[in-house]
Formats: C-alpha cells, structure tokens, sequence
C-alpha cells in the first residue's frame, strides 16, 4: 500500500462504530494570564467520553485512529475559532502506530493547509503510559517533527515509573507533569520536593514545564512559587465539547489581576 493510499483509508476507511470529535481544555499562561493553548481531548459526535471511543480502537485500527484524530483536533479547533487567537493546538498522538513520521504527518498537513492553521502552533504529546517498543523509532519520530517544526510534548510525566529514563532518552519541548505529583502540592513536602527538583532538571534540559490537573487555589499558589507558568486543571477550567472555554474564575479570585483572554 503506497503513503498516499494508507492517508485515504486513515481518513475515509475509519470504523470504531461511533463518529469522532473534540473537547478542548485551556492551558494557561499564569504570568501573561493569557490562554497559551488548548489540549485536543476525543470524544464521540454527541459528547460521548473518551472511554467510549478508546474501546472501540482495536489494535488494527490505532494507525487510523491517530490520524483520525489528528483531522478532528484541527478542524474543530477551527471551527471553535482557535484562529481568532494566538493559542497553540496540543494534540495527543500514538507513537507506536507511526510507521514513517514524515508519511503520517501528511494528512495533518493537508488538513491543516485547508483550514488555514498555521502548523507552527501544532504540538503533539504523547503519555508516559504509552508503552515503548522500539526507543529508537520513537526517537526518530520526535527528531523529525522537531525538523518540521513541530514541539513536541511528554504527557502523565511521573504517573508511571519509567519517566526519568523517558526523559534521558526523548528530550521533548515540554513534560506535563502527572497530576498525582500535583495533588495537594501545597500541603505535601515530598511532592513540593520532587517537583521543585524536577523543574531544576528542565530547566537546566531547556525544557519547558506544564502542569496539570490542578485543582486548589493552594496547589496553583505553589506551582506559581515554583516558577511554573503554564498551568492546566478543573481550577481554571473545565474541556468544552466542540468549545474553546474561558477561564472558570475570575481572576482576582486567583490572585490575578484581570480575567485571562484567549
């Protein structure tokens, strides 16, 4: 099967037995109190949660779903109005269903020269969780969009117990980390502990900290003492189905001096 044929059966052959859309969930810039990008997260065309559609996916259909959702992200950030803002579009990917890095990002690029979206706002994540067959495939994955311009991000960073030696091998832009490091960060000094060493580490790596799940006044106070800037959670705001949501609070109530603008 040539690149091309495989593109048309990603994007016309796919059935999970249910359509495919988008949630976004903001990340925030908490020093420019701006939103800095939202996270494309799957849903069914009724809203239906991610769960739904993941167990659709059987391991035949992980190449079609990744890109699938590649065309999703992109057209409905789209037509929520992303481009009316200056946020980036952060998109989950599977990097074992990656063949060829430069054949599958094909459709992605087709797609986002015909909604007009400029792909130097494109990040794409993958998890911690993800299991890594073949390093070195996924090291070339990584090498290639950083060549095309892509960021690129470590997602569930310190969920699982392999995140240091992801980090050592896969030097992505940004690592988000887990929200059971976040959880109560603000009462609990180990956590404070690890993560304050964390951020040193990256820093010193020239990579750059998101953090997420992020659900107390207190925990945002400590991640902001920090020195981490791009924060994402329920505090601040929830995903929106086909939406591009505002911040939840108002700003003062954060500590902020005005309400955060995409």
């Amino acid at each position: 099967m040539s690149n091309v044929s495989g593109c048309k059966v990603c994007r016309d052959g796919l059935d999970l037995g249910i359509g495919l859309s988008m949630a976004f969930q903001p990340i925030f810039n908490i020093r420019t109190e701006k939103n800095w990008a939202y996270e494309a997260l799957v849903r069914g065309t009724d809203g239906q949660p991610a769960e739904d559609i993941l167990a659709a996916v059987t391991p035949g259909k992980r190449y079609a779903f990744d890109q699938a959702c590649r065309v999703a992200a992109i057209e409905k950030s789209v037509a929520a109005g992303i481009l009316q803002t200056d946020a980036r579009l952060s998109i989950n990917f599977l990097p074992n269903a990656i063949y060829s890095a430069e054949a599958c990002i094909r459709l992605t690029l087709q797609t986002a020269a015909e909604q007009g979206f400029p792909t130097s706002r494109l990040i794409f994540e993958f998890t911690e969780n993800e299991k890594m067959a073949d390093t070195s495939h996924i090291k070339n994955i990584l090498k290639s969009y950083k060549k095309m311009g892509f960021a690129t991000a470590l997602d569930d960073f310190g969920a699982g117990y392999a995140g240091l030696q992801l980090l050592a091998d896969f030097q992505t832009d940004f690592i988000k980390l887990d929200m059971a490091l976040i959880r109560n960060i603000d009462q609990d000094m180990p956590r404070r502990m690890i993560v304050e060493s964390i951020v040193k580490l990256c820093r010193r790596m020239d990579i750059t900290i998101i953090a997420e799940g992020v659900e107390t006044p207190g925990e945002l106070a400590a991640i902001r003492h920090m020195g981490i800037d791009l924060v994402q959670g329920f505090l601040l705001a929830r995903p929106a189905f086909e939406k591009l949501p505002p911040l939840d609070h108002d700003g003062d109530a954060l500590g902020w001096k005005k309400k955060a603008a995409a």
